[in-house]
């Protein structure tokens, strides 16, 4: 078994740099022959989907634990920022075509009217490259990419202007500040019918998500949270968080880190909601609805407030138990007893897991530790010598 002095010991021993590269590029080239593996035409697309989304998870639960962990800023607002994203990437990318079929009841604002990323860029390409395929290749994949990117500076901007004054108010404050921010987005986008088209949402945007973008964003989330977090801006974000008055005691400047940490998750809540608008090809504001952020809340809240490793494993596993638990929302039959299907029962399942959790064990599953390669060696050379050891060994 892994015991305290062992894990010092390793610990002791960290890897040279070069084999923790080593390691990480092994890592990541097995992720990607997962994902060629998944994407192959033969492989379940219930299950890819069920992937796709947990790797969307990841993109927002890790954000926004770079907030209400790291920093330690309660805020309720993560599902405003994935509607702004959800929405701007898809008025960005639908045909020009499309959007006059769509926005039947109100015409659709200039410029959006007027052009779409793919359609521009493929013009562009059609130009420079004679094969028509690649052209289109290329069109499509750099146009869903400069529309995230997009989507994802909007909501950026977003965070900017709701931080600004918000991030003045400490706790309970800030929640409710940012709830309110959140249901602001949520009338909005109910009643902006020539942008959003209203209650009745776009339908049929091109399905650029998948496999691919998802894991790629999830790793691009994780790399650029992490190394913010062990940089001297996370330290400052950690010295917010355990005592403010301490922090801005030693100089660092409160609200400008806040601030910043705000708006980074917005801006990847804003890709997590293109992501998440590109995979269902459909986007309505009922998807951008408290429900949201209140999923994202179970996420970190169970994956411990602080730890990104948490956060993303947590997430990955949200997603599979949420069609997992599908059956207890079915109607089924206990001897003589019938049970009618309660929609919703999967929700009041993570509710009770969340309590049970609060009540006795509140710093989550991984509490503030991260997975690092040390800590996988520590393991390894636990279950070895454990594995290894002579039956007499194994019962002292």
């Amino acid at each position: 078994m892994v015991t305290p002095a062992l894990t010092q010991k390793v610990a002791a021993r960290s890897l040279a740099p070069g084999t923790r590269r080593i390691l990480t590029i092994g890592s990541l080239l097995l992720l990607a022959l997962i994902v060629a593996y998944m994407e192959q035409p033969s492989f379940s697309s219930y299950y890819r989907r069920i992937v796709n989304v947990a790797f969307i998870y990841v993109v927002a639960a890790v954000s926004y634990n770079l907030i209400n962990g790291i920093a330690g800023q309660f805020s309720l607002g993560p599902n405003g920022f994935m509607a702004i994203g959800g929405f701007t990437t898809t008025l960005l990318m639908l045909p020009v075509a499309r959007k006059a079929q769509v926005f039947f009841l109100e015409p659709l604002i200039w410029p959006f009217n007027s052009f779409s990323v793919p359609e521009v860029l493929h013009g562009f390409f059609a130009r420079l490259i004679p094969h028509a395929a690649l052209a289109a290749f290329l069109a499509s994949n750099l146009g869903f990419l400069i529309s995230l990117v997009g989507a994802g500076l909007v909501a950026a901007l977003g965070g900017l202007i709701v931080g600004a004054p918000s991030l003045r108010l400490r706790g309970d404050y800030l929640a409710i500040a940012t709830f309110g921010f959140g249901e602001i987005i949520f009338v909005l986008a109910n009643n902006l019918i020539p942008v959003t088209n209203g209650a009745l949402g776009i339908r049929d945007i091109p399905e650029y998500a998948n496999l691919w973008w998802t894991a790629g964003a999830a790793v691009m989330t994780v790399w650029v949270i992490q190394n913010l977090v062990n940089s001297s801006y996370g330290r400052a974000l950690k010295a917010i968080r355990e005592d403010e008055v301490a922090a801005e005691a030693m100089g660092v400047h409160v609200f400008t880190h806040k601030l910043l940490a705000f708006v980074v998750h917005a801006f990847f809540a804003g890709v997590a909601g293109g992501l998440l608008a590109a995979l269902l090809t459909t986007i309505s504001p009922s998807l951008f609805t408290f429900f949201m952020t209140f999923q994202l809340l179970i996420i970190i809240v169970l994956g411990g407030l602080g730890s990104t490793t948490g956060a993303a494993v947590t997430a990955v596993v949200y997603a599979i138990l949420q069609e997992v638990l599908r059956v207890v929302e079915a109607p089924m039959s206990i001897g003589p007893l019938y049970i009618p299907g309660v929609p919703g029962m999967r929700m009041v399942v993570f509710s009770g897991l969340l309590i049970v959790l609060m009540l006795f064990y509140r710093r989550g599953l991984f509490g503030r530790a991260e997975l690092t390669w040390e800590g996988l060696q520590a393991v390894a050379l636990g279950l070895g010598r454990r594995f290894g050891a002579s039956p007499r060994e194994r019962g002292r």
